[in-house]
């Protein structure tokens, strides 16, 4: 599990997104193309989790504290 957490944290920031939002455009681009159904909506419910996910975890990667604690101090000298 930690090992898995430590290939997020190398990551980019634009491969984060990437991550984030291509399983959604993959979703709408198939909701489009079969229509409303049961698996469409299951993976338009999943694939937003996923997006949901993403965004509430990114200030908790290594990276985005230590920018937080940079801006920190730079505002509050």
């Amino acid at each position: 599990m930690f090992y898995l957490a430590a290939i997020f944290d190398r990551l980019s920031p634009y491969a984060r997104v990437v991550t984030a939002i291509t399983p959604f455009l993959i979703t709408i681009v198939l909701r489009l193309i079969f229509g409303k159904n049961r698996a469409t909506r299951a993976l338009l419910s999943i694939s937003t989790i996923w997006f949901a996910m993403n965004i509430f975890m990114a200030p908790y990667s290594y990276g985005m504290r230590q920018d937080l604690v940079n801006l920190r101090r730079a505002v509050f000298r």
